[in-house]
């Protein structure tokens, strides 16, 4: 595993090199620019913009003076919000983004695993029939669909929960649940397919047969070799949950990193654009090594391959 981890780690260097590079170029090749407002500015003040953001450099030069700021995790100053630089915007709005991302997870865990393993303990019942409909439900119906829905039916008609703000615990179950709504069905049928195949294997009919109670018998053997596939999931499912909030932080207007990355994006501001995207994409490499990780550990046999 030691030396997994470290292949894994080293794997990053070259990734996040191309990462870099393909989103420093992406962006400047889009239309428009980071001072193309509503008001044009006049040639005299444009130039000036241009040269204390230092974008009348060739593009070369641009490029090398934002990987040498990147190394020492300065991305520079943000375009369109510079009271503050790019790093003390992600390090204000990721936090937001994190607890999005863990409610949600919690909320797909809960309701997943639960809906799995009544389903699996009963097969071709009205229980594992319902579960299995609900949790088909859950994955055609989208994010940007059922949080619209969610705000409907729970804040304006029964006036149960707040739709903006992200300040009490009221204002974090909406978003949280359209977000990891989706996630849940997955898990449930994962962990539906999973219990079934591990419930029938030799090692629980000799557990059964040992007098070992039901509820040991599902919980300590079963669920370990059931969730398996679950936890293979949760690497890209935990990346997803961070990516995915751009929508969700949209509809609820909360203050989080997604919601700043689609205002940079429309605001062609470069470098907030970049930061974002590097922050990203180091969050799902770092939780896609930790779901490898936990597999290692529940099966001694992939740590011997």
């Amino acid at each position: 595993m030691a030396i997994f981890i470290l292949k894994r780690v080293a794997e990053f260097v070259p990734v996040l090199f191309t990462i870099i590079t393909i989103t420093f170029f992406l962006v400047r090749l889009a239309p428009g620019g980071p001072f193309d407002g509503e008001r044009r500015v006049s040639p005299e003040v444009l130039r000036s913009l241009e040269a204390h953001y230092g974008m009348d450099m060739p593009l070369y030069r641009q490029y090398a003076a934002y990987l040498s700021g990147v190394v020492r995790l300065d991305f520079g100053p943000s375009f369109r919000k510079p009271s503050h630089t790019v790093r003390e915007w992600l390090l204000l709005r990721l936090p937001v983004s994190l607890e999005l991302g863990a409610y949600a997870l919690l909320f797909a865990l809960a309701v997943g695993l639960g809906a799995g393993i009544l389903a699996a303990l009963k097969p071709n019942s009205w229980l594992d029939h319902s579960a299995m409909t609900t949790a088909m439900i859950g994955i055609c119906i989208p994010a940007f669909v059922l949080g619209p829905l969610l705000a409907l039916v729970f804040a304006l008609w029964l006036d149960w929960l707040p739709v903006f703000g992200w300040t009490t615990p009221a204002h974090k179950l909406l978003p949280a649940i359209t977000l990891g709504a989706g996630y849940a069905a997955y898990i449930a049928r994962m962990t539906r397919g999973g219990m079934l195949e591990a419930l029938s294997q030799d090692f629980i009919r000799t557990a059964r047969a040992k007098g070992v109670s039901e509820a040991r018998v599902v919980l300590r053997h079963g669920l370990r070799a059931g969730i398996q596939p679950v936890v293979a999931f949760l690497g890209p499912a935990t990346a997803g949950l961070l990516t995915g909030s751009f929508v969700v932080e949209t509809i609820f207007q909360v203050p989080g990193l997604g919601r700043e990355f689609v205002e940079s994006a429309f605001n062609r501001d470069y470098t907030m654009i970049s930061g974002a995207v590097l922050v990203y994409a180091v969050l799902v490499m770092v939780l896609n090594l930790v779901s490898d990780i936990m597999l290692g550990w529940l099966d001694p046999t992939i740590r011997t391959r």
